[in-house]
């Protein structure tokens, strides 16, 4: 499977101009809850599935410093590749999503690349909906509400699975060294 990689993130036609599902992909478990509702909802509605995972180099874009040399934004551009590849194929495994997939990479911040990428009408962009506290969104701006806020499109927003609710109970319960009753994990 090939991933369109693109350097700058503007309005984005792929091969058809049928029905599109675009889903935001950063291999998180919400995210591939996300990416099969996706994959459902395309499968639903005859459309194509769009995988899309943004990327920026770490520290972000220094335009005013001159950015960071060619090579390092190749690898990094590289690894963001191999990153959605290995989200899809932890999502779908070999049998893939049943549905035209078109995996895109691309550059930016993450909102305003789906946002770029789903820029039709008759577009649905799907995206995770992780549960988030006050501290989680003071620090990290919400690519959720960015993006309900200001598509042109449908969105559809996926909360966590209970599983992945459990399984950061359990985490959390791990991280504090505090005792697991497991009669309650096999409920």
């Amino acid at each position: 499977m090939n991933v369109t990689q693109d350097k700058e993130h503007g309005p984005m036609h792929g091969p058809g101009e049928g029905p599109r599902v675009v889903a935001g992909v950063s291999g998180s478990l919400g995210s591939l809850t996300a990416l099969h509702r996706a994959a459902a909802e395309a499968r639903r509605t005859g459309a194509e599935l769009w995988a899309v995972l943004a990327w920026e180099p770490p520290g972000g874009d220094i335009p005013h410093r001159g950015g960071p040399c060619p090579a390092s934004l190749a690898a990094w551009r590289r690894m963001a590749g191999e990153r959605l590849l290995d989200a899809l194929d932890a999502a779908f495994g070999s049998a893939g999503p049943g549905v035209p997939l078109d995996p895109l990479v691309v550059r930016g911040e993450p909102g305003k690349v789906l946002l770029a990428v789903a820029d039709r009408t008759d577009d649905l962009l799907v995206i995770g909906a992780g549960a988030r506290g006050r501290l989680r969104r003071a620090m990290w701006p919400s690519v959720t509400r960015y993006c309900v806020a200001r598509a042109c499109c449908p969105v559809l927003t996926v909360p966590p699975s209970p599983l992945h609710r459990a399984f950061d109970a359990v985490h959390r319960r791990n991280v504090w060294k505090l005792p697991i009753d497991t009669r309650q994990l096999a409920d």
